[in-house]
């Protein structure tokens, strides 16, 4: 008899700390996300220069636009930062001009726009503590516009636009 008392007692300890569980659960992540993004922010704003020189090689080394050969990125001090929805992955839009020029014997060589600047914003992400890219741009938009036009996909951090030059 006392067996089964233990035993039932031990059963309600567990789906009271499974409910008080369920109920922490969000405020704590929301926690942690805020910190992660704090954190990635400060990391983000040390490493901008590296991560920036990381991008060019790896979007000049693409092969997109097809025909055209990167020549220039002029990173400009906008930045914003967003959450993707569905992975929750700390994200920065960084704003830059780019410049290109016509691969030889490709199809874009007669074409007058190739050698125009174009407005494209950069795309960073932060895993597991560490931000990366895959060389990914965003042309003819802004950073701000650029999560606006994703607001199905990425969420913006409160406050999180900058015009700081990177430290």
């Amino acid at each position: 008899m006392e067996f089964s008392w233990t035993i039932i007692l031990a059963f309600v300890f567990i789906a009271v700390l499974a409910v008080v569980a369920v109920f922490l659960s969000k405020p704590v992540q929301s926690r942690v996300r805020r910190r992660e993004a704090v954190r990635g922010v400060r990391d983000f704003r040390f490493q901008r220069e590296q991560l920036e020189a990381k991008f060019f090689d790896m979007a000049r080394t693409s092969g997109k636009p097809v025909g055209l050969r990167w020549i220039d990125c002029e990173w400009l001090d906008t930045t914003t930062f967003a959450r993707d929805l569905k992975t929750q992955l700390l994200t920065a839009f960084v704003a830059v001009n780019i410049s290109f020029e016509a691969i030889e014997d490709e199809d874009m060589v007669d074409v007058e726009a190739v050698g125009l600047v174009r407005e494209a914003t950069a795309v960073f992400h932060y895993h597991r503590g560490r931000w990366g890219t895959g060389g990914k741009a965003l042309f003819n938009m802004d950073p701000v516009s650029a999560v606006t036009r994703l607001a199905g996909q990425f969420e913006r951090i409160a406050n999180s636009e900058t015009s700081q030059p990177s430290l």
